[in-house]
């Protein structure tokens, strides 16, 4: 049973027009691109596992190690996709402090994606238009090396997630400047035939709340270029799966929340998944060729799965997800896209993985 209030599409729709309206308005059009970096926080003591646990299950290789004031990282890179900086943090202030953890992500307590960043070609006017929209960011100006202008918000109380924004100035991506050094360590990237078919971030899902929904995809549109696509209804687990997608662009935003707030013991996995591991980013897919081998090679190397391979060439798409990083409690998602599928995601595909978050 669906109490209070039903999300309904006819009223997010109205209210992405007058997003790309007062885009226009603003002079905002084009100021923002694809994703750059996808910013990893995780435990100190688990940075070079986890790293070598993403390379052991992508298709990514290690880029180069960081140390700042804060804590260290790395990059973790693969041509043509966004990069991934794991990180840690030691000292300073923990700018998802505040969010609730469930029972389930509480015993890491500093590990969550936390930023997702994209490209800008003139941020200090970004920022301007933004700060004049009442944009909160973490910083009161842009953070300033010989390599980029960043600057990113502070955590959404929609997403929880924070958006970060880069205008890179060698036309690069270039993380080794100002406060930010090269460190002196290194993992090696697993020699695995399956490995080789995972390719590019094809896109992440951050679960927010039902009630959250509309807000949530609203200030995603707000704060990029991206346009709303399409919203995949699952009445009987009380979720809709949200698509936002940029032309040219590979990766795209997914944004999942129940259809409304759910009686007591009535909730879907959506919800029940916020109640165990708090709102934060559920999955993240990776394009994969030859996704039967793939799956199997993955298997074989000790990955456990939430389900089997769905879909097939005649849906278009054929799909799966992992049990949860033991390092980062992330999902993969291994996609495959058949030729001549023009769509995103099929209802019969969503509606099998989204019931078999349930077994988290």
């Amino acid at each position: 049973m669906v109490a209070k209030f039903k999300n309904d599409d006819s009223v997010l729709r109205a209210r992405v027009d007058q997003v790309l309206r007062r885009r226009h308005e603003l002079g905002l059009g084009g100021l923002v691109g694809g994703l750059e970096t996808v910013i990893m926080s995780v435990e100190p003591d688990r940075l070079k596992t986890a790293a070598a646990d993403f390379l052991n299950t992508t298709g990514y290789f290690f880029g180069a190690p960081l140390v700042d004031d804060i804590g260290q990282g790395c990059v973790l890179e693969l041509p043509g996709s966004a990069d991934f900086l794991f990180r840690t943090r030691v000292t300073g202030a923990r700018p998802f402090a505040a969010e609730p953890l469930g029972p389930k992500s509480a015993h890491l307590p500093g590990t969550r994606v936390e930023t997702l960043v994209f490209a800008c070609h003139d941020l200090a006017r970004f920022v301007d238009i933004q700060k004049r929209r009442g944009v909160r960011f973490l910083t009161d100006g842009l953070v300033r090396s010989e390599a980029s202008l960043f600057i990113q918000t502070a955590p959404s109380p929609k997403s929880a997630l924070s958006f970060g924004f880069v205008q890179w100035l060698k036309g690069n991506r270039q993380y080794v400047s100002g406060r930010v050094r090269e460190g002196d360590w290194s993992l090696p990237k697993p020699d695995k035939a399956h490995l080789r078919n995972i390719g590019i971030f094809d896109h992440a899902s951050v679960r927010v709340r039902a009630q959250d929904r509309d807000d949530a995809i609203v200030e995603f549109l707000e704060l990029t270029d991206y346009e709303f696509s399409m919203a995949v209804y699952v009445d009987n687990l009380n979720s809709i799966t949200n698509v936002a997608r940029l032309a040219g662009e590979p990766y795209a935003m997914v944004i999942t929340s129940g259809l409304g707030e759910a009686a007591a013991g009535q909730e879907g996995p959506t919800e029940k998944f916020i109640q165990n591991y708090g709102r934060r980013i559920h999955h993240m897919a990776f394009r994969t060729e030859r996704i039967e081998d793939t799956f199997a090679g993955l298997k074989a190397s000790g990955m456990e799965f939430l389900l089997e391979l769905v879909g097939s060439p005649e849906e278009g798409l054929k799909q799966t997800f992992s049990r949860p990083s033991p390092q980062t409690m992330m999902v993969n998602e291994y996609i495959h896209r058949y030729p001549g599928f023009d769509g995103f995601f099929t209802k019969s595909n969503v509606t099998l993985l989204t019931e078999a978050t349930a077994n988290q």
